[in-house]
């Protein structure tokens, strides 16, 4: 779910209200920066830094509801599985916010679940719904988990979104690739606020797509089903022991501002069930919005700092449950970290909360459960030179970790550095990105983990206000803290700031979502055509368009079947650009050369479920496969994954098609952890990947 329309609808809206400190502190106006070590101006006359003034406030449900966009009501008609007397299921076409339809509760309590089916008489390319609960002040009814389908001809129907709505009386706006269809259904499985078995809507409105309907998936890949959130997601992770993608905002679902600091709201999509569920956390006294985020050794994704500035949680998989660490010793936000080869997580930067300046490295051991500081990992070195000095310019580190400890630094910086955790830390120059510039918002992905390689593409020279690029850039890594080589290769087709990049089981990295002028909290200049980084040639390949803007705040995360969870952006209170949600894109190598479904090969089963670094180990296939790799499980923030990593596998033994592999034996390549294990047809083709845990010792 969005709180905004398409681009084409806003603009038609002429929306020139700003956002109000209000409205982008959930109500409260009355915030103390200097009680979160930031800027004076914060949270008063600038959000996250930008001037409240240039950032739009999300327009009135009327204003929406009456847009250019809006197909018209006149001669739709609308049936419902249940009406209660006087509030029938056309009140929710009735073109007025003061009706509304209810399911019966007298005399008869009608169960879960319910439907509500428009015939808008004629076929359009739809885009978007929208969903107004209803406005009397009385939530009863107001619906959470939920499923929008489309039919040209009401009896096929075809699921374009699913989740969870949020329980309030705000606009609802669904929206997702577009769609052919005269006949709009909603199927109501839950009441958000779990009051009784009832469902309810002010008001349910249509808006035709802007473009044209999708290409052939055949080469170009495939948008799939919109997957709702019941807040805005800006942070993610997989969780190994299930496959789920679990996702959270800050303290509030779509807001940072004016933080209470002692909890975080989450949410849980189950690609087995399509299910979204929620969760409100507060045993480990941490608003893990900006935070620094790694998964360990155990595959725990650990987060550190943010808006409650020297706070450790770390989330457990088979518990489903966040556990309290130690404090940090230096308050931060928008911090650099990554897990090192001896399992440790190194920490540096993060000016964004916590005072500015001095935000050197740190090291949290999560089995002693204690921080470190490391005075020998200054932060200068790898400070860019933003516009805004250090509040952004120690942000965002891309760092991965390596061999014997090392941390190397590639970015934003054009500076490179290794940095060293053993002892007391230390430093070295890693000489710079030749050919590029300060790269902060960009995206570095280590495609290659066996040869060092890593890409770097995108980003703007100022954290804000600035024009993104479409740099691009291989860097090659070898023993530390030797200089790396950095190759400039073709650029990017379109310029970047803010997307996100995922590495793939062929070794190809997705780049998604962007914005050519790098412009927090708007989704101006959205760059809409993903593209796909081929390593064999070194050239970028345009594809499927997507529907929903992905910009400021928006993640990228590799799914167990080897489709990308592409979603959120915003998180600005009342404002315009709160996007509630996810796509799900299948990339091409799931379809054939005619765009259907392409035939998958299955791993059906790995030999070991853990195994040390240098350890051998064998997968049996249905068939014949000619292409293995394994890339680490992650978490993802703020456009940073540095958990992400593949390495090609090459078997050393094969009898029919069971193959046996052996693991690269330095720790710093294939980083401990747990892992997809993938295998690839002669065609291309992945399968949906097993998890194996990689050790130590």
């Amino acid at each position: 779910m969005s709180s905004l329309l398409p681009l084409i609808l806003l603009s038609a809206l002429s929306l020139a209200s700003p956002l109000s400190p209000e409205a982008a502190n959930a109500g409260s106006a009355a915030v103390n920066p200097s009680n979160e070590g930031k800027p004076a101006s914060e949270g008063v006359t600038t959000f996250d830094g930008v001037a409240l003034a240039g950032i739009e406030a999300a327009p009135a449900p009327e204003a929406v509801i009456a847009s250019g966009s809006s197909i018209p009501q006149t001669g739709w008609t609308v049936t419902a599985d249940s009406a209660q007397a006087g509030n029938p299921a056309t009140s929710a076409i009735d073109n007025t916010t003061t009706t509304f339809w209810h399911t019966e509760f007298n005399p008869v309590l009608a169960p879960l679940p319910h439907n509500i089916t428009i015939n808008m008489g004629s076929s359009y390319l739809v885009g978007s719904t929208t969903y107004l609960p209803r406005q009397d002040g009385n939530s009863n009814g107001n619906i959470g988990e939920h499923v929008i389908q489309l039919s040209t001809n009401g009896a096929t129907y075809t699921t374009v979104a699913f989740g969870t709505w949020i329980d309030d009386n705000t606009l609802k706006t669904s929206i997702f690739t577009p769609t052919n269809a005269q006949y709009i259904r909603i199927l109501a499985l839950s009441e958000a606020g779990n009051r009784g078995p009832w469902s309810s809507a002010a008001e349910i409105n249509v808006y035709t797509a802007s473009g044209t309907a999708p290409p052939s998936p055949a080469g170009n890949g495939a948008w799939g089903p919109t997957i709702e959130f019941p807040l805005v997601p800006v942070s993610a992770a997989i969780e190994w022991s299930t496959g789920n993608l679990l996702v959270w905002s800050s303290y509030n679902p779509s807001t940072f501002g004016g933080s209470n600091g002692v909890q975080t709201i989450t949410a849980t999509y189950s690609p087995a069930t399509q299910l979204v569920t929620q969760a409100l956390i507060t045993n480990t006294d941490h608003d893990m919005f900006c935070e620094g985020l790694s998964m360990n050794f155990n595959g725990q994704a650990i987060s550190t700092g943010g808006n409650t500035d020297t706070a450790t949680s770390y989330y457990d998989s088979p518990s489903n449950a966040w556990s309290k660490g130690a404090v940090m010793n230096i308050a931060r936000g928008y911090q650099a970290q990554a897990t090192t080869s001896q399992g440790n997580a190194f920490v540096i930067g993060a000016s964004w909360s916590g005072g500015t300046g001095g935000k050197n490295g740190e090291l949290y051991n999560p089995t002693a459960n204690t921080w470190t500081l490391l005075p020998g990992c200054p932060v200068a070195p790898m400070l860019t030179a933003d516009a805004q000095g250090v509040y952004r310019a120690d942000n965002h580190g891309m760092l991965f970790g390596w061999s014997n400890g090392y941390i190397f630094q590639a970015g934003p910086s054009v500076a490179m550095n290794w940095y060293g955790t053993t002892g007391t830390g230390s430093q070295a120059s890693a000489g710079s990105r030749t050919g590029d510039s300060d790269a902060m918002c960009g995206d570095a992905i280590m495609y290659d983990a066996v040869n060092g390689k890593i890409l770097v593409v995108g980003g703007s020279v100022d954290y804000q206000d600035s024009n993104a690029t479409t740099n691009a850039h291989i860097i090659t890594i070898g023993t530390p803290p030797a200089v790396p080589t950095v190759q400039t290769i073709n650029s990017m087709s379109y310029a970047r700031a803010f997307a996100n990049g995922v590495v793939l089981p062929d070794g190809t990295v997705f780049i998604t979502g962007g914005q050519v002028y790098a412009n927090p909290f708007s989704d101006a200049t959205a760059q809409f055509i993903p593209e796909l980084f081929n390593p064999t040639t070194n050239t970028f390949k345009q594809l499927a368009p997507m529907a929903i803007p992905r910009t400021y705040h928006s993640t990228g995360i590799l799914m167990p079947d080897g489709t990308v969870a592409n979603g959120g952006g915003g998180l600005c209170g009342n404002c315009a650009t709160n996007h509630y949600d996810a796509q799900i894109y299948s990339p091409p190598y799931l379809f054939t050369a005619t765009g259907t479904l392409a035939t998958r090969p299955v791993i059906n089963s790995v030999s070991v479920a853990s195994i040390k670094v240098g350890g051998s180990f064998s997968i049996n296939t249905n068939i014949a496969c000619t292409m293995f790799s394994i890339i680490r499980l992650t978490s993802t923030t703020h456009t940073v994954n540095t958990d992400q990593r593949r390495i090609a596998l090459t078997p050393t033994a094969t009898s029919g098609t069971t193959y046996t592999f052996t693991i690269p034996s330095d720790p710093g390549k294939a980083l401990p952890g747990y892992w997809y294990v993938w295998a690839l047809n002669s065609a291309g083709v992945p399968s949906v990947s097993k998890t194996i845990k990689i050790t130590l010792t």
